[in-house]
């Protein structure tokens, strides 16, 4: 569990704006950062950077764009604050508007696609790594691009990317340790000079435990969210997580403070977590947002009817 060459990022902000379309006040943002930074932890990601013109700055907050003069508000005084990591979307980002890493108030770039996307993902990922950012390309969806293709993509990313990590994101919460085994070693038979990262999604209560499966086959970069807070089932805890690891530079009693002053408050505002839905999009390996519709809808606790009308789904 001691393993000096971990590395967690705390992705709440950037997970999380998917709960609640990244509209985080400033203050509550330098709060999470500030109790992420004391808590040791390597990376915080604070949002992504896609262009403005391309979404309504008035539905979304600003962590969907993420302005260096916002993350400065964050950021600014906190002393031996975590390193700030956004994510960019392939064809969203206005490339001759972002500084060189000297310049910038961010330190990595996070590029997540698809597994028949990795080839703009590498080039977008090259670019950032040219302009001196740290640079990690998040492979999405690998509970459902299992064909030959995957290994194809593992090839390409050591051969052609500079990214320094690849993740293996299972985005549905379908996956299970023995999956994550699986995974890990099919990656490491193409991938030798990268590290691997981990992002798991909870619909099956599992994202913790197959982190930890992925950290004993050593994977070295780990996601978690405070409370757990993500997208629809949510991510793996911070907190669990920290307490899991022996590393003497983490702390959770930041993260227990944050969590009891900011997050519960926020729980009752908006939903993520286990429940029943997401448990049974991740069951099936289905995309999560038919869960998300159906509990905005009047029909949020008819999971028998929910469950068959996706068992149907998956057999289309």
């Amino acid at each position: 569990m001691y393993r000096e060459s971990i590395k967690v990022l705390d992705c709440t902000i950037r997970d999380g704006g998917l709960v609640n379309r990244h509209q985080f006040d400033h203050a509550f943002v330098r709060r999470s950062y500030i109790a992420s930074s004391q808590a040791g932890v390597d990376y915080f990601e604070i949002g992504y950077i896609n262009s403005p013109g391309l979404f309504s700055p008035s539905e979304y907050g600003p962590w969907k764009f993420c302005s260096q003069e916002d993350i400065h508000r964050v950021i600014d005084g906190v002393e031996n604050g975590a390193k700030i990591s956004v994510m960019a979307d392939v064809g969203r980002v206005e490339l001759e508007n972002v500084p060189t890493c000297d310049k910038s108030a961010y330190d990595m770039v996070r590029v997540a696609s698809y597994v028949k996307g990795v080839d703009k993902a590498i080039a977008l990922a090259n670019h950032f790594h040219d302009l001196g950012y740290e640079t990690c390309i998040n492979l999405m969806a690998l509970s459902r691009d299992q064909g030959p293709e995957l290994d194809e993509a593992f090839e390409q990313v050591e051969r052609e990317s500079k990214a320094q990590a690849i993740y293996l994101v299972d985005s549905f919460g379908s996956l299970y340790q023995e999956d994550i085994e699986n995974l890990v070693r099919r990656a490491r038979k193409h991938i030798k000079t990268k590290e691997l990262g981990f992002h798991g999604h909870n619909n099956q209560q599992l994202a913790y435990s197959n982190t930890i499966e992925a950290i004993i086959h050593n994977v070295n970069y780990l996601d978690a969210s405070v409370y757990g807070m993500g997208r629809a089932a949510g991510n793996c805890t911070l907190e669990l997580l920290l307490g899991f690891l022996k590393n003497p530079k983490f702390d959770i009693r930041p993260v227990l403070d944050l969590i009891a002053n900011d997050y519960i408050p926020l729980r009752k505002e908006f939903e993520w977590g286990y429940i029943i839905p997401h448990m049974i999009v991740g069951q099936l390996n289905l995309h999560p947002q038919e869960a998300i519709d159906v509990r905005k809808g009047d029909q949020a606790e008819n999971y028998r009817a929910f469950y068959e009308k996706m068992v149907s789904a998956g057999l289309d």
